[in-house]
Parts: C-alpha cells; structure tokens; sequence
C-alpha cells in the first residue's frame, strides 16, 4: 500500500472537496465522522453534517479544526457555530450493547447510518473519515485523515464529539464513581482502578479487554 501523501492535508479543513462535488451538482454533501471508538464505557457516536453550498461557509467556519485538536470548551462554542450555518445536521448513538453485539467497526456503521437517516434532508453523496458504509446507496468518499481535509467532516467530528460527551455527564450521575464526566469513558489510569474496585457499570463494553479482565479479577478493596 503506497504511503500517504501528507501534502494532501492543508493547513486547516477546507472546502475544496465540497466544492468539486457542488460543481457536479451534488448540493446535498454529508460529512460523516465518529466519536468513542476507543472508549471503554458508553456509547460510540457518529453526526453527519450537511454545510450550504456556498464557498463563503469557509470564511464563517475560519480556524475550525477537527475535534480532538480543540479544547472542550473551543468545541462547545463551534458546535453552536456549525448548529446554526448547517443545511441540516444529526448524530446517531451505537449503545455499549450494540457494540458488544456487533464489534466496534459494525456499531460506528450503525451509528452513522442513524444519523444520515435523521437528517432533514437526504444526502446525494458521503465524505468519510476513514470508514465506508458499504450498503448505503448514496456515493461515498472514504479518506484518511478527513477531519483535517474537509470542514464538513471536521464540523461532524466536534458535534459527535459534544454530543457523546453530554451523553457521558449524564451517564456520571447515573453511576457515580467511575468519573464519566471527566474521562468519557476512556482507558485512563483513574478509569482502571474505578473499574478493579467497582466492577464494570451496565454501560461498560464487555467485549473490550481491560473490561473483561476487570470482570474476571472481582471487584478489590480500595487502598
């Protein structure tokens, strides 16, 4: 497999993508991108975002940039920005157990079908981050590193990201002391020793490993 060309990746996530496909005439360009993968509790997210074709939504949308190069905070204050310049917008949830079920790369496909559904208006073609849907019926552009090429993409990653992590604080107050609300249910040092002295919560991936290992060695006295 060639290596890939880096050059490729502008400085910050532009439209030139979108703007060859509105060229073609496809108006209705869905950026698609997920949040959780990784995580170990809680649900995995994906949001499909749907940007005006108008090529001054780059001048609106200056200094964006994918979700994890922002600050909490910084991505709250886009997600409103991108809320109120978006043709249409949605995310979609795989739950813990669908990810059990499914496998991870199964459940995001799921999650991302969910919210293309949700969308007011039905997109005419896909730009992926690294992932196909291989049965929609829409054309798709599958890429590596889109949230730093396509600002459509970028968009998405920070409102599955936002969206996932309010679904987090709420998982927190629901089952208190494994600090959801700071990790997001990541694999974080504070997160295993919450996992070894209280055992997983109905909202942990059992599939995962260091899951299943917590399970396996019981719940142990705090020091």
């Amino acid at each position: 497999m060639a290596r890939f060309d880096r050059s490729l990746i502008p400085h910050f996530p532009d439209l030139s993508l979108e703007r060859d496909l509105w060229s073609r005439g496809l108006q209705v360009v869905a950026g698609v991108d997920e949040a959780g993968r990784g995580a170990l509790a809680g649900p995995v997210a994906a949001a499909a975002l749907v940007l005006p074709p108008d090529p001054e939504v780059n001048g609106v949308l200056d200094g964006l940039r994918d979700s994890k190069m922002l600050s909490p905070q910084a991505r709250e204050i886009w997600a409103l920005r991108i809320c109120e310049i978006a043709l249409t917008w949605a995310v979609g949830f795989a739950s813990n157990v669908e990810i059990d079920s499914l496998g991870i790369v199964s459940a995001v496909q799921q999650a991302a079908w969910k919210a293309l559904a949700s969308l007011e208006i039905p997109a005419e073609h896909l730009l992926l981050d690294y992932m196909f849907l291989p049965e929609h019926p829409c054309p798709q552009t599958s890429m590596i590193k889109g949230d730093a090429r396509s600002l459509s993409i970028a968009g998405a990653s920070i409102l599955a990201k936002t969206s996932r992590d309010a679904l987090l604080c709420e998982l927190d107050q629901q089952y208190p002391g494994y600090n959801f609300k700071g990790h997001k249910g990541y694999c974080t040092s504070e997160h295993m020793r919450a996992l070894m002295q209280l055992g997983p919560s109905p909202v942990h991936r059992y599939s995962f490993a260091p899951v299943r290992e917590a399970e396996s060695l019981g719940v142990i006295s705090p020091i």
